[in-house]
């Protein structure tokens, strides 16, 4: 598949909240944004150098958007142990604790963590892996 970008969209009525939480508790950065597109607000956020980044977008009229599941995860694979838990800190003390994964699997190694919007994302250790 000759694929040279990729891109995982998702609505929000809390933008603000959410680039807070991708951008200084996770620390990805934006790498795009636009207004007012046909009502649209949106903004890109990636690591740098990297052919897949999130979007975020909020519609004028509203964005409802609840979390289908608590399975449904942004796994985010961190070799290093200590800025995995640096991560985690920061997070938990913006107002993020770590919540209890649907599958156990992810206590093995990682952390597990909801956004503003309820969706989950995981910090992985991949020592060892």
């Amino acid at each position: 598949m000759p694929v040279i970008q990729f891109r995982v969209a998702r609505p929000t009525n809390q933008l603000e909240k959410v680039i807070d939480f991708y951008t200084k508790g996770l620390g990805l950065k934006p790498i795009g944004s636009f207004e007012d597109h046909a009502g649209y607000d949106g903004i890109m956020l990636g690591l740098p150098g990297s052919d897949y980044h999130l979007e975020f977008t909020s519609h004028k009229d509203g964005s409802p958007c609840p979390a289908p599941t608590r399975d449904n995860l942004l796994v985010f694979y961190i070799p290093d142990d200590r800025k995995l838990v640096a991560i985690a800190e920061r997070l938990e003390t913006m107002g993020y604790p770590e919540v209890e994964p649907e599958n156990p699997y992810w206590n093995e190694k990682g952390v597990t963590i909801e956004d503003p919007d309820g969706w989950r994302i995981v910090l992985m250790n991949t020592e060892g892996i």
